[in-house]
């Protein structure tokens, strides 16, 4: 079951150039940063509310995060919603049509588990499911 927007993926160029906006400007609480190897990004997270903002900074060139850089800019990258239970959420969703981008799902941030649903199948947006491994999990390192 989805459970609420956990947050909202914004592509950028540089953390370190975006941050001041939602830092400093905006107010938002910084929650820490890390990089995700398997996804090709360095991420950095804003609280607001009970979602967040994450920022996404492609580690090279090559990756999902450059490739929409290059072709749209910086903005908007992905919804990511909560859910409880991915597995069960991947087949409901895919039983119901919608294609899944990878065969499992992967690692994420805050060391949580990820699932990208085709934008093409959600009205040309990027939904990402989440879902936390354990309990407690979710806090920051700063791993960068």
């Amino acid at each position: 079951m989805i459970e609420q927007i956990d947050h909202i993926g914004i592509a950028v160029r540089s953390i370190e150039e975006s941050t001041p906006l939602y830092r400093d400007v905006l107010g938002l609480e910084y929650e820490g940063s890390e990089i995700v190897e398997e996804q090709g990004v360095k991420v950095a997270f804003f609280k607001i509310g009970q979602a967040m903002i994450e920022l996404l900074e492609p580690l090279d060139q090559t990756g999902p995060v450059a490739r929409f850089i290059e072709k749209n800019g910086e903005g908007i990258h992905h919804l990511a919603l909560r859910c409880d239970d991915i597995e069960g959420q991947r087949e409901h969703v895919a039983g119901r049509g919608v294609r899944l981008l990878s065969d499992r799902p992967l690692d994420g941030a805050h060391g949580k588990l990820i699932s990208f649903l085709h934008p093409k199948d959600t009205g040309r947006v990027l939904l990402e499911l989440t879902q936390r491994r354990e309990e407690g999990e979710g806090k920051f390192e700063d791993k960068t």
